[in-house]
């Protein structure tokens, strides 16, 4: 019993060590998460292989795994100052969508760490914004220029941070604020070309109306021109005769006297 003993405690203690160390070499990467391994007593944060994979891994006890959420994360830069072409204070709000490079995950944690966001993306923003907005008139930033400058951002900051093992997946520029008295001077500059837009187009359909109606009359006068030159005098009295003929036939009664009209044209009095 006591051999048994002794040769059981060593097994004991043996398997509580080895859970021990399994526990302590276990990492459990969750939903959305990658890892990177560093490797204490060899080369450090490893670069040249893959990131470590959701679910279950076993690494040794001495070596150290670091996680990174790998999903698209969003950043919201509010109320940004910036100066307009002519010098003019501008406030922004911008919004971008971004996620760091998976498969370059060790090189991201090894040149820039965890805090990458503030390192990397946080600044480059701002100074495109800033580089960006500086090209255009506060008139251009309120009316017409918003899609453009959030196209730009969104190239500038994706060429600007691709280098930098970081994934821009959008730019949303949520609201572009001006100095009231600007605003409003700007809305009275749009409403009065509005305004003259619309006296344009009336003047414009004034225009084409009466156009119309000179073009209608002119068709009108030369075909009554056209057709006065037709009627001659031996179309008119043909025309007369024709009509005579045909009165001659009624039942009603009439007196013709032939050849006492103009032209020698037959004269119908009427009933007797």
């Amino acid at each position: 019993m006591d051999r048994i003993n002794k040769i059981g405690l060593p097994v004991v203690l043996l398997i509580m060590f080895a859970i021990v160390g399994i526990m302590k070499s276990a990492v459990n990467i969750g939903y959305g998460e990658a890892g990177v391994l560093f490797r204490t007593f060899g080369e450090g944060t490893v670069v040249d292989e893959p990131a470590l994979g959701e679910g279950f891994h076993i690494i040794a006890p001495w070596n150290k795994v670091y996680l990174y959420n790998v999903k698209q994360q969003e950043v919201f830069e509010s109320q940004m100052q910036v100066l307009s072409s002519n010098g003019l204070e501008i406030s922004l709000d911008v919004s971008v969508l971004y996620q760091p490079v998976s498969s370059e995950l060790g090189l991201l944690h090894k040149t820039k760490g965890a805090n990458y966001l503030d390192i990397v993306i946080v600044p480059s923003i701002r100074a495109v914004a800033r580089s960006v907005v500086g090209r255009y008139t506060p008139e251009q930033l309120y009316s017409t220029k918003r899609d453009a400058i959030q196209s730009e951002i969104y190239d500038e900051l994706k060429e600007g941070v691709e280098s930098q093992h970081v994934q821009i997946n959008a730019v949303l520029v949520r609201d572009v604020t001006l100095p009231n008295t600007i605003k409003q001077a700007i809305e009275r500059k749009l409403s009065q070309e509005q305004q003259s837009l619309e006296y344009e187009f009336r003047l414009i359909t004034a225009r084409k109306e009466a156009e119309k109606q000179r073009i209608e009359a002119q068709g009108k006068a030369d075909a009554n021109r056209i057709l006065s030159s037709s009627l001659t005098t031996n179309i008119l009295r043909d025309k007369g005769i024709e009509a005579t003929s045909k009165l001659s036939e009624s039942s009603n009664s009439k007196v013709i006297v032939i050849g006492s009209g103009k032209d020698g044209l037959p004269i119908i009095l009427g009933n007797q």
